[in-house]
């Protein structure tokens, strides 16, 4: 998986064939396609071994940080630390991931184990925080935020900044703005609003 990466990064990933994986990493080209039928099955590998990396980056501030803002800021600040090495890679491969059709899209179903780990991460955000909020939107929050990583993550394939930091003033100064509005649902003139928000949600989502 490391000289994949290595070589999509370096020749793209249209260029770079299954063989000349297995050649780079010594390994024959029988033995390569036993572990992996494809080199799309590499990239999900890549995501899943991304992915634990993220639920143990964010181990420490889901179980120190009660308010919603403090635990939502940590897990976003925790995926752009540990996707930097990656973020060349990323550069170069997100025109594939983004077509609709490809099965490397965040939103196929071939990505649906990586992406409901993901949810699982800000469910975890949710259900761990002391803050009040509308029941209803505490049940639909950790997909609207796994939705608003995706924001997060496209701001930083573009992101040219050192170590990335305009990453992280877009972060830093998000997370105050859903947090204001995650706790505006719960008064009491506001639920008709919320609720119409989560009506529209769930209709999109069938």
């Amino acid at each position: 998986m490391e000289t994949a990466l290595r070589l999509f990064r370096e020749r793209g990933f249209e260029a770079t064939t299954m063989r000349a994986i297995a050649s780079e990493a010594g390994v024959s080209v029988g033995n390569a396609y036993y572990y992996f039928a494809s080199k799309e099955q590499l990239i999900q590998a890549y995501y899943d071994r991304a992915q634990a990396e993220h639920e143990a980056a964010c181990a420490e501030v889901l179980a120190t940080e009660g308010s919603f803002a403090a635990r939502l800021r940590g897990v976003l600040c925790a995926w752009v630390r540990v996707s930097e090495p990656y973020h060349e890679f990323a550069v170069k491969f997100y025109k594939h991931a983004a077509e609709p059709s490809n099965p490397l899209n965040p939103f196929s179903a071939d990505s649906a184990p990586a992406r409901e780990s993901s949810v699982a991460i800000y469910r975890q955000v949710v259900d761990g925080c002391t803050d009040r909020m509308d029941p209803e939107l505490r049940s639909e929050l950790p997909e609207l935020l796994w939705l608003l990583s995706m924001g997060v993550v496209l701001f930083w394939v573009h992101d040219t900044s050192a170590g990335c930091a305009r990453t992280y003033r877009l972060i830093d100064r998000t997370v105050p703005l859903v947090d204001r509005l995650v706790g505006l649902s719960y008064l009491p003139g506001l639920r008709g609003v919320t609720r119409d928000f989560i009506e529209v949600v769930r209709e999109l989502r069938e």
